[in-house]
């Protein structure tokens, strides 16, 4: 029987990646970009609520994504907010966005804010927000609505 090894780093491959990275996506209080910088505000995982339905009045999604030369171009993105059981919490939010790279770069960044305001849950449990670009899923973010911690 023969024992596959491990793979091996070489120092040529750190410079590699994967053509999209998606560097930061969570869930916030708010955030904001300024002049390239992603100011982020209040990241969290958990949304509690004393009763159901209920009903969160503002957060925001945020990402920042770098992109290669080969990705230059226009891009559609689409957010589903999901329950455990895959139904749409909202609609799901499309748009459209265009990856540029600067002088002699070969990479580029961007940041994106989805501001999310009077998200209604039917349900406590787990949600999600997925993400796809040019119709491929790229990223899933999962949060949780409970009850609050009794005491």
């Amino acid at each position: 029987m023969e024992v596959a090894s491990e793979p091996t780093l070489h120092v040529t491959d750190l410079g590699r990646r994967n053509p999209l990275d998606i560097e930061i996506f969570t869930l916030c209080d708010a955030a904001a970009d300024y002049q390239g910088r992603l100011n982020i505000l209040g990241v969290f995982d958990t949304i509690f609520a004393s009763q159901m339905p209920a009903m969160h009045p503002f957060c925001s999604a945020a990402l920042r994504m770098r992109f290669q030369m080969i990705e230059r171009g226009q891009h559609s993105l689409t957010l589903h907010i999901v329950d455990d059981d895959g139904n749409l919490v909202v609609p799901a939010i499309e748009g459209a966005f265009s990856v540029e790279i600067p002088g002699n770069s070969q990479i580029a960044s961007a940041n994106l804010i989805l501001n999310l305001g009077q998200l209604r849950f039917k349900n406590y449990g787990e949600y999600a927000i997925n993400l796809a670009i040019d119709s491929r899923q790229e990223a899933t973010l999962p949060f949780w609505v409970r009850e609050p911690p009794k005491g």
